[in-house]
């Protein structure tokens, strides 16, 4: 059945996430309601992986266990960030959208094209026929998949908790997996992804070890465009002026898990070269000096509540 539109899914898929992501567009242009926004996204993976297991229908057991980790964490991510937005409220991403259009189409787009490109390694695994024996890369694969998903399911969890305290009220998270990275969730969202690429690879030939694209491109957008710059640029606006905030900053690696104490000690161009410490991600940080003020010791270690 997979050869009926094309061998590898390339274009089943896509015309499936385009349809599936117009639909939440329609839905959000014309009720203004974006809560859907984040659970469409991660729903759509489930969909690929899924059904293009069931469409080629061979069930090796590398495909049903790839597809299951993609299964397992779009189920997971996509309830909790519902959830969480329909305690919250409205999705503060979308205050300059829901008027206009333009812009609304362009997100939803880059959504089609992220979910498309991410998935393609799942995708190419259950369109092959191959099925060679159990390798190293596969267990190796999954491991990264299991450590990536305790972290992104540990962060999200211990952030939401901290921002549902009523003492927290005004104060940036830097309880549990958040006092070693500044963005844990994002660290494991990026390695349980690229672990499946590198469980995907025993099958892989040619020109299907292009589906690198995919990692590589989920870790591009989080670098660089719609992940860490975005938080980073809010809670510099947000605490800058605050030492004890400055102070997490400054020992607190952006991405990969390091203890304060390490990570603080590091000189700045090994922290940019290899730690990913970009000097953007500071470029709203307030100088010293302009209207910054210090904290004692016992309210950095715990976040400083803004007044």
């Amino acid at each position: 059945m997979g050869t009926v539109i094309d061998s590898h899914f390339l274009a089943l898929t896509a015309i499936v996430t385009v349809g599936y992501q117009f639909l939440f567009f329609i839905i959000t242009a014309l009720l203004k309601f974006d809560k859907v926004t984040d659970f469409a996204g991660s729903t759509n993976f489930v969909i690929l992986a899924v059904l293009t297991l069931v469409l080629k229908g061979t069930w090796h057991f590398r495909q049903v266990v790839l597809t299951l980790l993609v299964v397992i964490w779009g189920l997971r991510l996509g309830i909790f960030l519902l959830m969480r937005i329909l305690q919250w409220g409205e999705d503060r991403r979308f205050d300059e959208m829901r008027s206009n259009l333009g812009k609304l189409a362009v997100f939803w787009t880059f959504q089609a094209v992220w979910v498309w490109t991410v998935s393609l390694p799942v995708t190419i695994v259950n369109a092959s026929g191959r099925d060679p024996s159990l390798q190293a890369a596969d267990i190796i694969g999954w491991i990264m998949w299991s450590v990536g998903i305790t972290i992104e399911a540990s962060a999200d969890q211990q952030k939401l908790s901290f921002k549902n305290s009523p003492e927290n009220r005004g104060k940036w998270c830097n309880v549990g997996v958040w006092k070693y990275t500044r963005h844990p969730n994002y660290f494991g969202e990026i390695l349980l992804w690229w672990g499946i690429f590198v469980a995907s690879t025993p099958v892989l030939e040619g020109a299907e070890w292009l589906v690198i694209l995919g990692p590589i491109f989920l870790t591009l957008l989080l670098l660089f465009v719609s992940g860490i710059p975005l938080l980073e640029e809010s809670a510099d606006k947000k605490f800058g002026n605050v030492a004890g905030y400055r102070l997490y900053k400054s020992t607190t690696s952006p991405l990969v898990p390091l203890p304060p104490v390490v990570y603080g000690n590091l000189p700045s161009w090994f922290k940019t070269t290899f730690l990913l410490e970009f000097p953007f991600y500071s470029r709203n940080l307030p100088q010293e000096g302009q209207n910054w003020y210090r904290t004692d010791r016992k309210q950095s270690s715990s976040g400083v509540k803004m007044g």
